[in-house]
């Protein structure tokens, strides 16, 4: 992607020349930025953290700190009574997958509508836990999927320590102390050009219950937006094969509770493409919309 202005950015032409990407752009402008995927910056992140306390009505729950110390915020919109369900969304455990934190801003915009009805009825019995950044150390360096130890925080959920994965560590601690009722990971996906889900089929403790909900949240959520689809996606887990190292596995069995990982891609959505902009910060954060749309719509049944 290519910009002038870091705010409009644009697909440029690409090939592979054995291990070389080449690309090209015939400029209109004496100045051009090029980055992998639309970035999301440390600044724009600090500006959604405050958009999120004065504007959306969230407040700062805790601050976890990554290995090199940089905050990283768990925001909760709701009351924290009991009995209300409690909904996880995470974001950018791998860094470079800059499209999950502009997720994370589509989902912290729309709390900001007070005249939502479809959002006022999930505020009624949810509230939403929200970590828009889990690996900020990661993304300082440049890093595409790890931490400042060279950790991927997707593969640590068995073996989070204070030492290696101190951002994992810090989220596990919170949700054993508030609990989870529904938990989505989100990422982004550099070979598959679609949104998709994955889920916990292969939990040792995977049940008809778990199946039903992944089912009610993936056709619920694709008949709301044609920018999610069911049919490609990676392959399913067997039973009982699961790999419990990654957050949406280990979440899912130690709650018992519905977990989805979200991917988007990196290219564009060979369902709805877009020849200018392929997959963008704008559709992402379109779909962190729709997918509270779908939390709304199933939140009476997650337990």
């Amino acid at each position: 992607m290519a910009s002038y202005d870091h705010v409009n950015w644009f697909r440029v032409p690409t090939i592979f020349e054995g291990d070389c990407l080449r690309f090209s752009l015939e400029t209109t402008a004496t100045h051009a930025w090029f980055a992998y995927f639309e970035p999301y910056s440390r600044g724009r992140h600090d500006w959604l953290i405050e958009q999120a306390l004065t504007k959306a009505g969230t407040e700062l729950l805790a601050t976890g700190k990554s290995v090199e110390g940089r905050d990283i915020q768990l925001l909760r919109k709701g009351t924290g009574a009991e009995g209300r369900r409690k909904v996880w969304i995470i974001a950018q455990q791998h860094p470079g997958e800059h499209m999950a934190e502009w997720f994370m801003e589509g989902v912290i915009e729309r709390l900001e509508k007070h005249d939502d009805p479809v959002l006022q009825k999930l505020l009624a019995s949810a509230d939403l836990y929200l970590v828009p950044n889990m690996n900020p150390d990661g993304a300082f360096h440049g890093h595409l999927r790890t931490n400042a130890m060279g950790q991927d925080l997707n593969r640590a959920w068995q073996s989070a320590s204070q030492e290696l994965s101190p951002e994992v560590l810090f989220v596990q601690q919170q949700m054993k102390q508030y609990g989870v009722d529904l938990f989505l990971d989100i990422h982004g996906d550099e070979e598959i050009p679609y949104v998709f889900t994955a889920g916990c089929e292969g939990n040792p403790g995977y049940t008809p219950r778990i199946e039903k909900l992944e089912e009610h949240f993936r056709s619920h959520l694709k008949h709301l937006t044609k920018d999610f689809q069911t049919k490609h996606g990676y392959t399913r887990d067997l039973p009982g094969k699961a790999n419990m190292t990654l957050a949406c596995n280990s979440v899912g069995e130690k709650f018992d509770c519905l977990s989805l990982t979200l991917e988007m891609p990196f290219k564009d959505n060979n369902d709805a493409p877009n020849a200018l902009t392929g997959w963008s910060g704008k559709r992402s954060k379109q779909l962190g919309k729709d997918v509270l749309t779908t939390v709304a719509d199933m939140v009476d049944s997650l337990r």
